[in-house]
């Protein structure tokens, strides 16, 4: 007679049939607040455990203190300054601010304000008439991608080519020995690799172009307070630019038009009150966030968290989304409220890896989800829940497919 082994709570998690609602499994999660795995990794799910961690400078970014699945199968591939830790993780993020926000480049969100309005209403215009649009393909996916290239300088008819490697290197990003097929690892990586090449070659035509306006020009020919960063440094940056820059912020606002419909009357009140959207991002972002989990970190030295000590060179796994549903930390924490206060969620990370385009991605979302608001006739969902992504680390629908006009 044979036994099944029963799946721990992070098995279920990861598992694809949670994708749709993961809440309860996080609930079960926090029972335990900093748990060992079979494998010696620990998982930490509640909100001053995760907070304590993400400002610990004991826990290591670098996954090259790790014994992780992708360790040395990239090109020799330079880091990301998010894979990094100080000082280079510092020095690589203080160069890319100087040309993407305050100090040196405080106008950048604002000034970009009349492109967005305008990406947005064309993109809505577009819908006008369907009774049956798919929120992603026809909004939420193109609006992030055009501003992200504008502001990188990537050829916008290059997307159909990027849009494949980015989905590759996504799906890989949750990669398990123990349960995904090699496959899934190796075409991540393969996807990696040609995306950095692509952007490397974008990189060799920005030099000897000081003045150039877009990103990869201006570290391209950047002389500051740190220096020039190296080819394969823009490149790492870029990299980490073009898909966070618009992954996460896809996810945002999918999760959130798909909150809303689920809330009707917070629908409705953002129509007459748009100034609502500015608390209503905040409270998605802890309550449907983008990225729900951060899956690679190590301890430098033993590092004790709730009476839990982990060893050095321990794997940790941060669950962001089950800290920002602590009960202990938020008041009702299942309960959506665009009115609620003292909403330090973790939807961007905390501490020195806070996320680098948080400010420009809340404005896309505050833009994007005003105008739906305002703008679509009567829309309902078709389906709920939708079809999920595959990726537990960042959630979010692969498809939203909403009913609007006549119907009811």
């Amino acid at each position: 007679m044979t036994t099944t082994e029963t799946p721990s709570t992070l098995q279920r998690i990861l598992d694809y049939s949670s994708r749709a609602d993961p809440y309860p499994l996080y609930a079960e999660l926090r029972r335990t607040p900093v748990a060992r795995q079979e494998d010696g990794s620990y998982v930490v799910s509640t909100y001053r455990e995760i907070t304590d961690l993400l400002h610990n400078p004991h826990l290591s970014s670098d996954t090259r203190n790790l014994s992780h699945p992708t360790a040395g199968a990239e090109e020799q591939a330079t880091p990301a300054f998010i894979n990094l830790d100080p000082p280079a993780h510092d020095r690589l993020r203080r160069m890319t601010m100087r040309h993407f926000g305050p100090p040196h480049t405080p106008g950048l969100v604002t000034g970009m304000e009349d492109d967005l309005t305008g990406i947005v209403g064309s993109l809505i215009d577009d819908l006008a008439g369907k009774e049956q649009i798919d929120l992603v393909d026809d909004f939420a996916y193109p609006f992030p991608v055009t501003v992200i290239c504008r502001l990188l300088g990537v050829p916008h008819e290059d997307e159909p080519r990027f849009h494949l490697w980015v989905d590759d290197v996504v799906n890989a990003i949750d990669y398990n020995p123990k349960t995904d097929p090699k496959e899934k690892l190796e075409k991540g990586i393969q996807a990696r690799n040609e995306l950095r090449r692509y952007l490397g070659g974008l990189v060799d035509q920005r030099h000897g172009r000081p003045g150039g306006e877009d990103l990869l020009a201006r570290l391209a020919n950047d002389d500051g307070p740190d220096g020039r960063m190296t080819d394969e440094e823009i490149v790492a940056t870029a990299n980490l630019l073009l898909i966070a820059g618009h992954e996460t912020t896809v996810n945002l606002i999918t999760n959130g038009m798909l909150t809303l419909l689920r809330h009707p009357q917070v629908l409705q009140r953002l129509r007459h009150e748009p100034d609502l959207v500015v608390p209503l991002t905040e409270e998605l972002l802890r309550y449907e966030p983008p990225v729900h989990i951060i899956p690679w970190r190590a301890a430098y030295s033993d590092i004790t968290v709730a009476d839990t000590v982990i060893p050095k060179s321990s794997r940790i796994m941060l669950m962001l989304a089950s800290g920002s549903r602590d009960p202990n930390r938020f008041h009702e924490p299942d309960r959506f409220d665009p009115d609620r206060r003292d909403n330090q969620h973790l939807g961007f990370g905390s501490g020195i890896h806070l996320c680098f385009g948080g400010p420009l991605a809340r404005r896309e979302t505050q833009i994007a989800l005003t105008e739906l608001a305002r703008r679509l006739d009567r829309p309902r969902l078709v389906a709920d829940p939708p079809p999920y992504r595959r990726s537990p680390v960042l959630r979010g629908p692969v498809h939203l497919h909403i009913e609007q006009g006549d119907g009811y």
